[in-house]
């Protein structure tokens, strides 16, 4: 298989230069951040991924990056559209519960599992965060997809 050509990616302070193989920041650690859309990145978060359903409404899509939503958008991470009203009217510790282990098993699709298997390999390479809209992170996907990537071996900041 043929390699691509050598590309570079710029995110905020940091380049990682893409040559199909191993690139590091000479001793650096890197690390996958889980954060919240929107919210004000770090200096040294890198490319931010977005694993939400869909846009945030009425930003234009050549802003999303500027207003420190995303860069990349990612909704194959997201719970269905279904699975994510059960876990916006979870009304106790039991709902929560149910919502985690539904969208555990849609995270165990092989699509979704090989991208979490993905940014968990990577996250020792690169600096970057996955994130989504919700304000509390204890009843949010993204704690559960905390966990999804530590269990992987993921590099968490």
């Amino acid at each position: 298989m043929k390699n691509p050509p050598n590309r570079a990616f710029p995110t905020d302070s940091l380049m990682i230069e893409w040559r199909g193989g191993h690139s590091s920041k000479g001793g650096v650690s890197m690390a996958v951040r889980i954060v919240q859309l929107g919210s004000p990145r770090s200096s040294d978060e890198g490319l931010r991924i977005g694993t939400v359903r869909r846009p945030p409404r009425g930003v234009p899509k050549s802003e999303f990056a500027s207003r420190n939503y995303y860069d990349v958008w990612l909704p194959n991470l997201a719970p269905s559209e279904q699975l994510l009203k059960a876990g916006r009217s979870a009304k106790d510790e039991a709902d929560w519960r149910s919502f985690s282990k539904r969208y555990r098993s849609e995270m165990s699709r092989a699509e979704n599992s090989r991208v979490l298997d993905l940014l968990a390999a990577l996250s020792h390479q690169a600096n970057f965060s996955v994130g989504c809209y919700c304000n509390d992170e204890q009843h949010c996907h993204r704690s559960v997809l905390r966990q999804l990537l530590a269990e992987r071996g993921a590099s968490l900041a």
